[in-house]
This record gives structure tokens, C-alpha cells and sequence, in this order.
């Protein structure tokens, strides 16, 4: 990953971990605890794609797994979050952004019940002793539940901060235009059609005063010799010079 993601999860996984461990996990609420280590794994995927967001979900799986009070085996869980991190950034659309917040919430209910399953699954294959089986289903649900009420307080922000620190065309300003549609060909076009003269004009085209080339179109307009004069009534003033 680039630096500028790397940083960005180091800083959103360790605090979501410490207060995973330190505080949800002694709520003691019936059933599954609230994971809000998947919640953000789930927000950068959304961001970062499947390839960004499997990344993403292996380290804070990793992180999970040698962190006290661990008590499985280690890649265990960085497996489960990275499978899951994978599947959530496959649901990245193509404009980078989701139209509507049906479609991260479904990510959310379908990470919570998979990582789960997923994490009981891997627990039987390997033998690992910490793995039980027993009322899976009712803590899928609980799991479910508890990570749709929190994850509108986590993976909006999550997301935002992604998509800030991504520098991302898509999460706010659009692409820069072509070369064609830049600033000096538009006023390029802009002068080429002001030099168009209406078809009421084409008189203005051709000189006034006649028709010979290199004159200006205005020297049709210049006034003539003795228009002085015509302008006094054609009388003729004694001692007065004409122009």
C-alpha cells in the first residue's frame, strides 16, 4: 500500500484495537461483543477496493491475534479479516462512491455473520482449542445487531478520513479535464468566435470610401474635402480657405 494509507490504518487500527480490548469486551452484553476493529476494516475497504482492503484486514487481523488477551491461534483471526476485507472492497463501485447507505450496511450485516462463521470454521480446521461451536447461530445474530447499531457512528467517519487522505478524485473533485478543454483552448475558441461578424454587418466588411486594398474598413467614414463647405449650404465665403 502507499505511505499515505499505511499511516492512515496504523492510526484508525490501533485505537479501534486498545478500545476493542479496554472497553467493549467488558460491556458484558449478552451474546457476541461489538467488533469495532471489523467496523473499520470495512470502512477502508469500502474505500481502498478488495486488493487495498484484504491488506488492510490481514494486518488488523495480525494485530488482533498478538495482542492480550489473545487466546487462539495466531493468524486466525487476520485470516478471517483478511477474507472479509477482500469481499468488502469488491463492493467499491466504479465512481467510488455508494449512492445510497443501503449497500455499506449490507456489507456490515453480511461481514458480521461470515466473520463469525468464518472465524468457527477456521478454528475447527486448525484444532485450536479455544474454538466453540455451540449457540453459533445466536451469536451471528447478537454480532450482527451489535455492529449495525455502531457501525453508522464508525464507518462514516472511517470512510471520510479514507477518502481525505486518499487524495481521490472521486470522493470529491472531479478529474481535471483534457488539454483540449483547458482554460487557454476555451478562450482560444472564445476569440475565434468573437471574430465572427453577423450577417447584418457584411457591409462593414468592405471600406466605405472604395475598394482598394490595404485601406481600413473605416476610411469610408473619414470626411471628404469641402464637406465644410457643402455643410455652410454650397455658398462660397470670401477669404475663408477651404479644407
Amino acid at each position: 500500500m502507499r505511505l499515505n494509507r499505511t499511516l492512515l490504518a496504523i492510526v484508525l487500527l490501533v485505537p479501534a484495537l486498545i478500545l476493542q480490548v479496554s472497553i467493549l469486551a467488558r460491556l458484558q452484553l449478552p451474546g457476541a461483543v461489538p467488533d469495532l476493529l471489523l467496523l473499520t476494516v470495512l470502512g477502508l475497504a469500502l474505500v481502498y477496493g478488495h486488493v487495498g482492503g484484504a491488506l488492510v484486514g490481514f494486518a488488523a487481523g495480525l494485530l488482533a491475534d498478538l495482542s492480550p488477551p489473545a487466546d487462539h491461534a495466531v493468524g486466525r483471526y487476520a485470516l478471517v479479516l483478511c477474507v472479509i476485507g477482500y469481499l468488502a472492497g469488491l463492493t467499491r463501485p466504479e465512481t467510488g462512491r455508494h449512492r445510497s447507505a443501503t449497500i455499506p450496511m449490507a456489507v456490515v450485516a453480511g461481514a458480521a455473520v461470515i466473520s463469525t462463521l468464518l472465524y468457527a470454521g477456521v478454528g475447527t480446521l486448525v484444532g485450536d482449542t479455544a474454538a466453540d461451536t455451540s449457540g453459533l447461530i445466536a451469536l451471528a445474530l447478537t454480532a450482527t445487531l451489535y455492529d449495525l447499531l455502531l457501525a453508522p457512528f464508525v464507518v462514516p467517519g472511517v470512510m471520510a478520513l479514507a477518502r481525505k487522505f486518499e487524495n481521490d478524485p472521486l470522493a470529491g473533485d472531479q478529474q481535471a479535464p483534457p488539454a483540449t478543454d483547458s482554460a487557454a483552448s476555451w478562450s482560444g475558441a472564445g476569440r475565434r468566435r468573437g471574430l465572427r461578424r453577423p450577417r447584418s454587418g457584411r457591409l462593414l466588411d468592405k471600406p466605405l470610401g472604395g475598394t482598394g486594398r490595404g485601406r481600413s474598413p473605416l476610411a469610408g467614414l473619414r470626411p471628404r474635402r469641402g464637406a465644410g463647405a457643402a455643410g455652410l449650404g454650397g455658398v462660397k465665403v470670401k477669404g475663408i480657405k477651404r479644407l
